[in-house]
């Protein structure tokens, strides 16, 4: 018990940790035309700015001691705290929203090809069912291509939802179907957006390398670790 308890001191005394903004993959101009450089601009360096800067705040104001924001996601939702958790988790969707998008155009490679024939019947099919899935999701949140047991899955979760819940399933790609993540550019059409992020933007290359984690039981997509700071 005392061993228990000195660890959980230390872990309180060395403070939590301060989560950074990820620089984007790519130039704010990078995904013209079907996301405009205002839209990246207020939706990077405003939204997830102030997610992750919230993020921060909450860390110290809770005494929150932890490594990675894997875990701070994991954690605020067992424990339900729900403020911590959507800062947490809309942090960490936004992260690897950036990651799902690529202004170079890709293909699955041979093994996600495979698995998408063989869940979907083909690439086109898998498509139908993503921005059917996105478009009809109510309100706020986000479309998944998932994989769960090596099989395929297409799902959506509400507002600050976010998959790295629930054991044995990793993402692939993910779509923000948030409205100011498309609002400037497509008003209220959800459907068009979804439609040419699809065809222009989702990042196979990224999509191939999560699922490769997966059959090689490697480490998928983490949270980028902030950098040392020197003083």
């Amino acid at each position: 018990m005392a061993d228990q308890k000195s660890q959980t001191l230390r872990a309180s005394d060395a403070g939590p940790p301060k989560f950074e903004l990820p620089s984007l993959p790519y130039g704010l101009d990078a995904l013209i035309p079907v996301l405009s450089a205002e839209t990246l601009t207020i939706h990077y360096g405003k939204h997830h700015a102030r997610y992750v800067e919230t993020l921060n705040q909450l860390l110290v104001s809770e005494n929150y001691a932890t490594e990675t924001l894997e875990s701070v996601v994991r954690t605020a939702h067992a424990t339900n705290a729900q403020k911590l958790f959507n800062n947490a988790a809309q942090a960490w969707n936004h992260a690897f929203f950036w990651e799902s998008m690529s202004p170079i155009q890709s293909r699955p490679g041979c093994s996600l090809a495979d698995a998408i024939n063989t869940s979907f019947g083909g690439l086109e099919a898998l498509g139908e069912r993503f921005i059917t899935e996105g478009t009809g999701h109510f309100a706020s949140g986000w479309v998944w291509l998932v994989v769960r047991e090596r099989k395929l899955d297409v799902i959506s979760t509400h507002d600050a939802g976010c998959p790295i819940l629930e054991d044995g399933l990793t993402p692939l790609l993910a779509c923000d179907v948030w409205e100011h993540a498309y609002y400037i550019d497509y008003r209220q059409n959800r459907a068009q957006w979804l439609m040419l992020w699809w065809e222009k933007l989702a990042n196979w290359t990224f999509a191939q390398t999560q699922y490769d984690t997966v059959l090689n039981h490697g480490e998928p997509w983490c949270y980028p670790a902030s950098r040392p700071h020197i003083k």
